[in-house]
């Protein structure tokens, strides 16, 4: 079978079954955040929190309640790593440096799960699982809890109470996100992953000589990092490893579970709002970017149009030979199209204009689909902006879901999106204008500068992923792409929630002659061109001084 074919059988196979899964998972959401009812797990929880389950918070206490969680994390996770010598499961480790725990306690809680170390050499059992492992979950909770407070906006008129929190965060948590990775887990296990819980082993080599090396949790890990969009991973090549990725078809389903989420969420969205059209205009859009994406990064791999590919008559630099050119390139797709950030291959050995995709999926924001939850607030406010230039147009107060979009919508709305693109191109141009940053480079010239900006790139908008050839565990690397992540993570909610505040103290306006229709193929087209226009004009100005300078040359 061709390589080609392959690939698009692959793709097919993808779409069909995220298809199948659309409807039954979006509902299932629907039901779990709009019920009355707490079992008897959530109701512990809550009493052990001191919460009122039942209570609803306005927008600037659902913040207060999001940013307090997160600090907490961030500083026991912090505490975690510094003292990893003095706690059982430590196998031996040493303590995590200061720089290095304080850049990776703001990665894994920001849902960035960017890594500058190699977790099998820096990390014992204790931190992977009580610390890493369990913001995998929560930090994906908080960005689902995020989404489901913006739609309560749309959904609600005339009222304060854009829902609780805490209720979202651990009904996300346990109602959603646990089942699957239970399942998943099963099932990356039968495909070859290992699932032990053990310590420094021998392992005896080809050679005959011994080589320790760590087991662990590997499997529940990985079916967690992708199903909630995280990256990071126990080994430090990610899901090349074949403890983490086994064979050809644990990596289809490992991008099943990247996507399966996001792309369900706007059926959650649809149902909220009680207009199902709405929620399948939102899909149409991230489809129509992804399926983009993956068809236009599956081609710049395969024509490998660069001097060592065109050679040697594939672009394998840097992919692993169970899964080759195409399988690659759409996990990369994938992984950059969301928040997730694992790896299957080495972004920084694609072909120039295939790693200038990687960058671009995250420049668009992360939202075709986006991360688990994420992806659907970064997605309505584009449609938010979408409706007000189309306002504009017409000479009409710009109205989305019966709610007008005024002059404070909007400022909240830019704000969202100005806040990564200023944070990516004030890093790059921080570090590039720096001797001593630039030299953690390893390529000078174009390739180094799309080195450079990838790294703030995945950074700013919570990836995590790396384009490679970067030297990033050094204290100005941890300490600026650690503020890169919490900037990019929190400003953009704090601006989502004030937007859902604004929204849900509205009374409804009646659909009129005028109404722009927001479910019609004609807004799909709209929001997809916006969102297009709005990186081009930002970003094109970087992206040609590395990978399309790299790619011309």
């Amino acid at each position: 079978m061709s390589s080609p074919f392959a690939g698009v059988l692959f793709i097919g196979s993808l779409i069909v079954v995220l298809g199948l899964t659309h409807r039954p998972l979006g509902d299932y959401m629907y039901r779990v955040y709009t019920s009355a009812k707490h079992n008897v797990v959530e109701r512990f929880i809550y009493r052990l929190l001191g919460v009122q389950p039942d209570s609803e918070q306005r927008w600037s206490v659902y913040a207060r309640s999001v940013l307090a969680f997160s600090l907490i994390s961030v500083l026991f996770l912090y505490g975690l790593q510094r003292l990893q010598d003095k706690l059982f499961l430590s196998l031996g480790m040493a303590p995590v440096t200061d720089h290095i725990a304080w850049n990776t306690a703001i990665s894994f809680v920001t849902n960035t799960n960017w890594q500058s170390y190699s977790g099998e050499s820096t990390m014992g059992h204790l931190v992977q699982m009580s610390g890493l492992a369990v913001q995998n979950f929560v930090s994906a909770a908080v960005g689902m809890a995020v989404a489901i407070a913006l739609v309560r906006g749309f959904a609600r008129s005339k009222t304060e109470g854009l829902g609780n929190f805490w209720v979202d965060l651990v009904r996300g948590s346990i109602r959603i996100l646990l089942p699957i990775a239970f399942v998943g887990a099963i099932v990356l296990v039968a495909g070859g992953l290992i699932q032990n819980f053990a310590g420094a082993h021998e392992l005896t080599t080809l050679t005959g000589g011994p080589q320790a090396i760590t087991g662990g949790p590997v499997a529940s890990q990985e079916v967690i990092k992708e199903l909630g969009n995280n990256g990071g991973g126990f080994y430090n090549v990610n899901s090349a490893h074949p403890f983490e990725n086994a064979t050809t078809w644990t990596n289809w389903f490992e991008i099943f579970l990247i996507l399966l989420i996001p792309f369900s969420l706007p059926r959650t969205f649809g149902r909220m709002v009680g207009q199902v059209k709405q929620g399948y205009a939102i899909l149409a859009v991230m489809v129509t970017l992804a399926v983009a994406s993956v068809v236009l990064l599956n081609v710049f791999e395969l024509a490998g149009n660069a001097t060592v590919p065109q050679a040697v008559g594939a672009a394998m630099e840097g992919k692993d030979v169970r899964f080759g050119v195409s399988n690659s390139a759409t996990f990369a797709a994938a992984t950059t199209l969301t928040s997730t950030g694992a790896v299957n291959s080495f972004h920084d050995s694609y072909t120039p204009l295939g790693g200038m995709m990687t960058m671009l999926n995250m420049m668009l924001g992360e939202v075709a689909p986006g991360g688990a939850g994420a992806g659907l607030y970064g997605m309505l406010v584009l449609a938010v902006i979408t409706v007000f230039i189309a306002g504009l147009m017409v000479g009409r107060t710009p109205e989305y879901l019966g709610k007008k979009i005024g002059a404070r919508e909007m400022k909240l709305a830019s704000m969202y999106f100005l806040v990564t693109p200023t944070l990516v191109l004030l890093g790059t141009a921080l570090a590039m204008s720096s001797a001593e940053q630039r030299a953690s480079m390893l390529n000078s010239g174009p390739h180094g500068l799309s080195e450079v900006l990838y790294a703030f790139t995945s950074a700013s908008n919570n990836n995590g992923s790396a384009f490679g050839g970067l030297t990033v565990n050094t204290p100005w690397w941890d300490v600026a792409t650690g503020l890169a992540m919490v900037f990019g993570r929190f400003l953009p909610i704090i601006f989502v929630l004030a937007l859902a505040g604004s929204l849900v103290r509205q009374a409804p306006v009646p659909a009129s002659a005028g109404t722009l229709p927001t479910h019609r193929p004609q807004f799909v087209g709209m929001v997809v061109g916006v969102t297009i226009i709005v990186v081009a004009l930002t970003f094109l100005p970087a992206l040609a001084l590395g990978p399309l300078a790299e790619g011309i040359h």
